[in-house]
């Protein structure tokens, strides 16, 4: 090979003679050549977590017709590259296996992958308290420097999936495995981390972790263009899109004055010394562009860029955190997500895998005067658990109605592996708080009952907060409630006839309602006004 790339020196050739047009021809035979070679999907690099008990797809690229072999614990499976050279092969199921071993495939060439492990695979997704790393440049967990050191969990493995938009699907993602130690954890997904740290003390098995998350970015942008195009009502979607891209120019103009100045601004704390810097960039958040084209706001251009290339990883299931974007139309979440679920499943073709979320926690948001948008997005992300295999982890009682990006993802991975040890590996525990069932009226108050309440309710040491009924004209009121086993009495002296009542339903309610476990009850109404 030395040989004959010296041999097709462009400058030896020229120089000696050799017409052009021949020479472009030999290149580019030359070229085509290194790319018949047999090649991974970047998934497929040292420290790999493979799923356990699942057939196990491996794929690549080879020259069209090209017979490859995949062979991995003593197994060896054959397959031939189609006509457009991509190749896959799926090895039988295997059990969980912590002993790193030798993915090696063979072609005209030899791949070899090391420290490959099997055990349990959860692609983690969503936005920005997705994407929040334990202990990033701006933003860190609580008692990040403790949480660092203490990281020593080398069967944790994260694959960070590299930002790509796309306006068409694409085949290849960029990206590495890490293995989980004090010099790496601080760049993993802090919800996924924690939730891996609760699975892996259960289990004892390798969890690898895929984080393919966007801060700032709608659920639009993840679905895929087919669940785009399922429901009529979703071209709302694409009528939105156009008038941004109709004002995308305006916009961009406008823009470039408030990033230049932050740059300036960037630069000159910069000069004035690293302490000076990070202080700058802790508090001067970089100006964020506008929506357009190209950018992760682009509808299905996340899918197709970080979700597609990741097909058809064999997983055990998903977890979410998402809808802080889509938060002023809590209105249409519903549908958009359960189709964006519904999709993911499909094209994953594993069957109805385990799909568990955060729900949005509580944060004051700016511009809404009624308090009340993000109560309907819960409502919305609730609704989901229509679909099968899902679950819900409620974190209205840990969020910062100041900030959006609240520290303790300790509690949301922990809450989301209660889910998951529950009703994804059948470890017996409570793993919900209370989710509302029904009201019904007696006398002046309305006795209100719940699912996931069995071992009764609580009200964390102080009277129960965040309360409202209305009566027939539609008024809601502030109202106290009282524990009554595993229901409440809720009433309120301004209503004698109560029809309906809510709880926690603002943006950023206190929410003191727990159930025995002490696991948070969902913000609820039972009104459909």
């Amino acid at each position: 090979m030395r040989f004959l790339v010296h041999c097709l020196c462009p400058a030896k050739m020229i120089h000696e003679g050799m017409p052009r047009l021949c020479f472009v021809f030999l290149l580019t035979a030359f070229c085509a050549g290194l790319r018949a070679e047999v090649t991974l999907a970047p998934l497929f690099a040292d420290h790999a977590v493979l799923q356990r008990d699942k057939p196990i797809p491996v794929w690549g690229g080879a020259k069209p017709g090209e017979k490859v072999t995949v062979a991995f614990l003593g197994r060896s499976v054959t397959a031939r590259a189609g006509g457009d050279g991509r190749w896959i092969a799926f090895l039988a199921p295997l059990a969980a296996n912590a002993a790193g071993a030798d993915l090696v495939v063979t072609g005209r060439n030899e791949l070899v992958v090391h420290d490959v492990v099997v055990g349990e695979v959860w692609l983690c997704s969503g936005q920005s308290n997705m994407e929040f790393m334990v202990n990033g440049q701006n933003l860190h967990v609580l008692n990040s420097a403790q949480e660092v050191a203490a990281a020593h969990y080398p069967l944790i493995r994260h694959f960070k999936v590299a930002k790509a938009e796309s306006d068409v699907p694409i085949d290849t993602a960029a990206g590495s495995w890490a293995v989980c130690s004090p010099a790496t954890v601080g760049q993993f997904t802090a919800v996924g981390y924690f939730f891996a740290r609760e699975i892996y003390r259960k289990l004892g098995v390798p969890i690898g972790l895929i984080n393919s998350s966007w801060g700032g970015t709608r659920v639009e942008a993840w679905m895929s263009p087919d669940a785009l195009e399922s429901d009529p009502a979703f071209a709302s979607v694409g009528q939105r899109w156009q008038r941004t891209l109709a004002a995308y120019p305006q916009k961009k103009a406008a823009y470039e004055a408030p990033l230049s100045a932050w740059t300036k601004a960037e630069a000159a704390a910069g000069a004035a010394g690293p302490a000076q810097l990070a202080s700058f960039r802790k508090n001067f958040a970089k100006p964020p562009p506008p929506d357009g084209p190209g950018t992760q706001a682009t509808p299905a251009g996340l899918f197709n860029g970080m979700i597609n290339p990741l097909l058809p990883y064999a997983l055990r299931g998903v977890i979410w955190n998402q809808g802080e974007a889509n938060g002023f139309r809590g209105f249409e979440y519903h549908r958009l997500f359960a189709a964006m679920i519904t999709g993911w499943r499909a094209h994953f073709g594993q069957g109805d895998f385990p799909f568990y979320w955060v729900q949005v926690a509580n944060y004051d948001i700016a511009n809404d005067p009624t308090h009340e948008q993000w109560a309907f997005l819960r409502e919305a992300q609730t609704q989901t658990l229509s679909l099968p295999a899902t679950g819900q982890a409620i974190t209205i009682d840990i969020g910062d109605p100041e900030n959006i990006h609240f520290p303790n993802k300790q509690e949301v991975g922990r809450r989301l592996a209660l889910i998951a040890k529950a009703q994804t590996y059948g470890i017996p525990g409570d793993f919900s708080g209370p989710l509302f069932t029904s009201a019904a009226r007696e006398g002046p108050s309305l006795r209100v009952r719940f699912a996931y309440a069995e071992n009764g309710l609580t009200a964390a040491g102080k009277p129960l907060q965040s309360f409202e009924v209305a009566g027939a004209d539609r008024q809601f009121h502030p109202a106290g409630a009282v524990i009554a086993g595993d229901t409440l009495l809720v009433q309120s002296p301004q209503v004698t006839a109560p029809v309906a009542v809510r709880y926690a339903w603002r943006n950023a309610p206190d929410a003191n309602l727990y159930n025995g476990a002490g696991l948070p009850a969902c913000p609820f109404r039972s009104d459909d006004w």
